[in-house]
């Protein structure tokens, strides 16, 4: 690949995460903060809409399955996925003056729309990775450049929204008018990704029939690992990035630094990125995954024995966590494509989208039942919006920004060890694809 289409296919992914950080770290604080609704209530709308979005990727992977167009079949969705994508964006962060059931039926109704209009972009985005180059490595490079892109759009909703959203007098009015300008710039960079690619891997192949999709899930041990650990590393990343804005405003009582904790953990992960091709030749994909999930859970312990009043450390340990987040947030995501290729050589046929759409179903399950259970637990321990919390609470928020994560961390390393896809095998698998299509 050239560095003009791995750069073209990577910034689309800075477009996609302005939707997956502002959901998922702020959707819960502003559905309880700005919007009015309960704990409880938010824990439901986060767990129904995102169990709803996760439900739709299988199907969606069978539509771009079967898709055949002059553009191919995972790339339309770019071009026509964005605007509506962006729409229905802003209606989730908008404050209508509407009774409390009707707040509660404007919640489901718009952050359902928001999931059923992120799967249409984001699994053809996801499984297009597939197309672009069958070489291990450069998946991993490919993967690398791409959460590089993902991380850096981030960090800008991370730091920019809560900050902006108070800028126009209010946080009723700052967050839809500062979404709408993210989805702009989202749906232009989500366009960059249609332009700059071209689908090459497969091109041409027969669409899979629903019997050979199924295959390529019920055979394929490396991709049942995969998700295991995809899963996992998505819901401890959904449960920090949930309850950091809480714990930031109610443990510290240092909201205003919130913004800076991002701006500091975010670039760590960045960095960390630049180190994950080495890591990945050097242990293989799911070594770094086992690497990165005990650096991750080391300074969730560090963090949990902080004083409040250390705020060094506290930073120091969330840098820390940050830097070990970074291989798990890569190479999840160049394993899948080596899925591929593993049941194509076991069934005959290749279903890219069936992967895809089956990883990103259990790896938005991770992140349900991560935002949901934070706000079970939040409510459970009697956390009430806007006042002095009690120690429960306060011990709670602790928790789950700590010990959580670390337990489920040591989920990611076991997982690890079962994980047999490595370079050589992958490599053996390619070449006898490659002979089989040359044999008539």
């Amino acid at each position: 690949m050239r560095a003009r289409e791995i750069a073209g296919y990577s910034i689309g992914d800075t477009g996609i995460n302005f939707y997956f950080m502002a959901s998922l770290t702020f959707a819960l604080y502003f559905y309880t903060e700005v919007f009015g609704i309960s704990a409880a209530v938010a824990a439901s709308v986060l767990l129904v809409a995102r169990v709803v979005d996760a439900v739709t990727d299988p199907l969606m992977g069978r539509i771009a399955d079967l898709t055949r167009t002059r553009w191919g079949k995972f790339r339309p969705y770019l071009l026509f996925g964005p605007i509506p994508l962006g729409l229905v964006t802003v209606a989730m962060f908008s404050t209508p003056d509407l009774s409390p059931s009707g707040k509660i039926a404007w919640a489901y109704a718009t952050y359902i729309g928001f999931s059923i209009a992120y799967t249409v972009v984001t699994i053809p985005y996801s499984a297009l990775t597939a197309t672009l180059t069958d070489d291990h490595a450069m998946r991993t490079r490919l993967s690398t450049v791409r959460m590089l892109c993902a991380m850096s759009g981030g960090l800008l909703v991370s730091i920019l929204l809560p900050t902006l959203s108070n800028a126009f007098g209010s946080p009723q009015l700052g967050y839809p008018l500062v979404m709408g300008g993210f989805g702009v710039l989202a749906t232009g960079l989500i366009w960059l990704s249609f332009a700059g690619t071209e689908e090459r891997i497969g091109a041409g192949e027969p669409p899979p029939s629903l019997r050979h999709s199924l295959a390529a899930l019920g055979r394929n041990p490396p991709l049942i690992v995969a998700i295991v650990m995809f899963t996992l590393g998505m819901f401890g990343f959904t449960i920090r990035q949930t309850v950091a804005p809480y714990y930031f405003k109610y443990n510290l009582g240092r909201e205003d630094l919130l913004g800076l904790y991002f701006a500091a953990t975010m670039p760590a992960m960045l960095l960390g990125l630049l180190f994950v091709p080495r890591l990945a030749a050097r242990f293989g994909k799911a070594g770094g995954m086992a690497i990165g999930a005990g650096l991750t859970a080391l300074s969730a312990f560090g963090l949990y024995a902080t004083p409040y009043d250390r705020l060094d450390l506290v930073f120091v340990w969330s840098v820390i966590g940050a830097l070990g987040g970074a291989p798990i947030a890569v190479l999840g995501w160049a394993m899948i494509p080596d899925t591929v290729e593993y049941a194509q050589w076991k069934t005959g046929a290749r279903a890219e989208g069936a992967v895809y759409s089956t990883a990103s179903f259990f790896q938005k399950l991770g992140k349900a039942l991560g935002g949901a259970g934070a706000g079970v637990a939040l409510s459970v321990a009697g956390f009430v919006a806007h006042q002095t919390q009690t120690p429960e609470s306060l011990w709670t928020i602790l928790a789950l920004l700590t010990l959580a994560p670390a337990a489920i961390m040591g989920g990611v390393a076991i997982a690890a060890c079962f994980y047999r896809l490595d370079a050589e095998t992958h490599a053996r698998i390619v070449s006898e694809l490659k002979q089989r299509r040359q044999t008539p």
